[in-house]
């Protein structure tokens, strides 16, 4: 994943582009950057590695020496930005969150139409921001060349461009991820998360439409391209990536996890002793549950924030799974002796959620009901890079339909996707067996559409029914 912040001010403006961009640190764990803009000084920039360190220890030097009254800033999982350009568009900086899945063949248009060259990431991959900006770059002015970028790009692209005149932010042609605009006295911000701005003083002032291209100065937020009538905002956004405090069309994500957690208690028939969530993303969901159920809910397993949130997690796998092991803290007057419902995001492998069942049963639990807050994950995200997963083997669900059928893409796989067959009531079964929990139940489709609260036409629901 990733996010971004922008501001456009009549003063410098290093601190709230500082601030605002370090509130979007739970979307990235790799790389962070900033750029600015002063009409005496140009361009500066600074990106820094994010994997060991948060984003304020790494920056504190850098914004006492940048100076802007325009910035950008960005929080990436995966390629270094912003970007500084020169073109015949003049000097711009650039930020990008989506996925490019055509990458090979428009690299391949841009060498034949005479493109020199792009700069290899350490993995031997082309940054996908540095590819957006030379896609951006074939036609004569920007906002044309952003609109040919999102009718190009399979997949998906929300950017921020910041030139000498001002910041233009881009929500993807489908808004797939969401833009939101904030407005105090003498400047403008623009910002992935809706509450990355509420301390800095500003005021929401609105949300960006699907495809809706703007031009932010220190005056307000003015519209260049309008939005479109189609929107398939990412559902996942609301279950796990985004911040409790964040709003996205409106919808706030922590109510969305208490409905959703709602939902789940009505559908249930277990009698549990408590109700805990997974922290931090399961918490909301598992209030939900417990306000609906009358099962009170506990805190059996408490996250050790000092030294490890997010942005600390290894990009290994293997690493990664060990440290979210180690973040959690038992307290075993909580869990000896008691039957508890356990609610989680999801599951995606399946490692993390059964090595933390096994530390529940080691410290003395006697039974876990797992729900995890949203459907059997059995497609990989085309749209957004939310996971690591490098094949649908990655997939606990997909593994398991591949022992069911021999194969993980049988000519049913539609079937494992409604929970009113067999096909998806064995699968899930099985995943519940193989990962020991005592029962496991996973929230519906149309129960979470209906917790979100948006028509199912807006929303993505890809990764769950692989219907786009």
């Amino acid at each position: 994943m990733g996010g971004f912040f922008g501001v456009a001010s009549k003063e410098n403006c290093l601190f709230d582009l500082f601030f605002g961009t370090d509130y979007h640190s739970h979307l990235g764990t790799r790389r962070a950057g900033m750029a600015v803009y002063d009409p005496e000084k140009g361009f500066d920039r600074a990106i820094h590695n994010i994997e060991n360190s948060p984003f304020r220890t790494k920056f504190d030097k850098d914004v006492t020496e940048m100076q802007g009254r325009l910035g950008i800033g960005c929080i990436s999982d995966y390629e270094p930005q912003p970007l500084i350009v020169r073109s015949h568009h003049g000097t711009y900086a650039i930020v990008t969150v989506g996925k490019i899945n055509n990458t090979d063949e428009l690299v391949k248009e841009l060498f034949n139409d005479g493109h020199s060259h792009f700069l290899e990431m350490s993995g031997g991959e082309v940054n996908a921001t540095e590819l957006a900006a030379a896609v951006i770059n074939q036609k004569s002015n920007l906002l044309e060349g952003i609109q040919y970028a999102q009718e190009r790009i399979d997949g998906s692209l929300t950017l921020l461009i910041m030139t000498p005149r001002g910041i233009l932010a881009a929500r993807d042609k489908l808004g797939r991820t969401p833009v939101t605009v904030g407005k105090k006295e003498n400047a403008t911000c623009v910002s992935f998360e809706s509450f990355a701005y509420l301390n800095l003083g500003y005021a929401d002032e609105r949300e960006l439409g699907p495809g809706e291209i703007a031009a932010i100065t220190p005056e307000g937020a003015e519209t260049l391209v309008a939005p479109g009538k189609q929107m398939k905002i990412c559902t996942f956004l609301w279950v796990y990536y985004g911040y409790p405090s964040s709003s996205y069309e409106g919808v706030n994500v922590e109510q969305m996890r208490y409905r959703c957690g709602a939902k789940l208690a009505q559908r249930d028939d277990v009698q549990p002793d408590i109700v805990a969530g997974v922290p931090d993303s399961g918490t909301g969901h598992a209030i939900g549950y417990a306000n609906e159920s009358g099962v009170p809910f506990s805190r059996p397993l408490i996250k050790y924030t000092p030294t490890w949130p997010r942005s600390f997690m290894p990009t290994m796998q293997s690493e990664r799974d060990l440290i979210a092991h180690m973040k959690l803290i038992p307290v075993h007057d909580l869990i000896r002796g008691r039957s508890m419902v356990l609610i989680d995001d999801s599951i995606v492998r399946g490692t993390q959620l059964r090595e933390t069942a096994e530390f529940l049963y080691q410290n003395g639990a006697n039974e876990i009901h797992v729900r995890p807050a949203c459907p059997p994950l059995l497609y990989g995200c085309k749209y957004l890079n939310f996971s690591r997963s490098a094949s649908l083997m990655d997939l606990i669900g997909r593994r398991v339909i591949k022992d069911l059928e021999g194969t993980a893409e049988p000519e049913n796989i539609a079937q494992y996707s409604d929970p009113e067959t067999q096909e998806y009531r064995t699968m899930v079964e099985n995943i519940g067996k193989q990962q020991n929990f005592t029962s496991l139940r996973y929230h519906r489709l149309d129960d979470l559409v209906e917790s979100v609260g948006l028509p199912k036409c807006k929303l993505c629901t890809y990764c769950w029914d692989g219907k786009e």
